[in-house]
């Protein structure tokens, strides 16, 4: 068994589409990025590297080429889980937790389950997605930005 944890932050920025574990949140704002800025699928694709012990996102999807401008990152995920597949890994489980002030995330956290296990085609169960605010400190706090940690464990 391998465990790998991922981090990553976005700032936010009115006018751009909330996108979060590949589910549309409405929303007044999104997160500034060069892809959908999808900052879940970020991190729990960095957890399912680090298991691997590969290279981060940034460096198989660098924010500089043109191939990433706007790119869903479910295929980052996607691609995350080939990697690791190509070391004899398979994904056994993940938990993630959304560091947010707002927007509420209780609305959306089955439908993001749901979105990340038909993406990386294993059962929902095998996903774990919750949430927390940081009682207005920091910069998540402040709704500057929002950040995700997570967690997975790939079977060799």
């Amino acid at each position: 068994m391998r465990i790998g944890h991922g981090y990553d932050v976005h700032r936010t920025e009115a006018g751009r589409r909330l996108v979060l574990g590949g589910v549309t949140i409405p929303c007044e704002f999104g997160l500034k990025a060069h892809s959908d800025g999808d900052v879940l699928i970020h991190a729990l694709a960095d957890a399912i590297l680090g298991a691997a012990g590969l290279r981060d996102i940034g460096y198989y999807f660098p924010d500089t080429s043109e191939d990433t401008l706007n790119m869903d990152s479910r295929i980052i995920l996607k691609a995350a889980l080939e990697k690791a597949a190509e070391k004899g890994l398979r994904f056994s489980y993940a938990d993630c937790t959304v560091v947010a002030q707002r927007p509420k995330m209780a609305p959306h956290i089955e439908s993001i389950r749901k979105c990340l296990s038909e993406t990386m085609d294993v059962p929902v169960d095998r996903i774990n997605v919750k949430a927390t605010t940081e009682e207005k400190l920091g910069f998540t706090g402040s709704g500057e930005g929002i950040a995700v940690h997570a967690v997975c464990l790939l079977d060799e």
